[in-house]
């Protein structure tokens, strides 16, 4: 039995319609540093509905990732554009199922590696994306509109 908010069961959905998009841009607006307008959002989900994950207490969204796949030189690449977890639900596993669930759906559609960037300060997602055996590919100077420099993190799924 749940005996707080922090101890609800967490389900995890799959991106499924447009009600949900103000939930997700609530999480995301809340923690990530970097604004996006409601277009870069629609860019993301629209295109690759299938790599949009959201982790539900009960009907309150608690956990989203938004991620695409491209092309880059002569590969194909996932690429994780944003993850957010509430708070309240932070070091439950959360985001490490987020971003798992959107990597097997990248190998699922053939991804031969996934990047995404992050702020050198947020030690909790370097250790989250290291964990899961991403590896810190470069260091880009002033990346973010904090002046903050970011590293690119790269997991490959292929070598060849």
């Amino acid at each position: 039995m749940a005996t707080g908010v922090a101890d609800a069961e967490i389900t995890y959905v799959p991106y499924a319609s447009e009600l949900q998009m103000p939930e997700i841009i609530r999480l995301i607006e809340k923690d990530l540093s970097e604004p996006y307008t409601i277009f870069t959002y629609r860019y993301f989900i629209h295109s690759w509905p299938q790599l949009c994950f959201l982790a539900m207490a009960g009907n309150e969204c608690v956990g989203t990732i938004v991620c695409k796949l491209d092309n880059h030189r002569g590969r194909l690449r996932g690429y994780i554009g944003m993850l957010a977890v509430d708070s309240r639900y932070r070091k439950k596993g959360i985001g490490s199922t987020l971003v798992t669930m959107s990597l097997d759906a990248m190998k699922r559609e053939n991804a031969d590696e996934a990047v995404l960037e992050t702020e050198i300060t947020n030690k909790g997602a370097l250790g989250l994306y290291e964990n899961l055996g991403f590896v810190r590919d470069k260091r880009l100077q002033k990346y973010y509109l904090n002046g903050v420099d970011a590293f690119r993190l790269k997991l490959w799924f292929r070598l060849d």
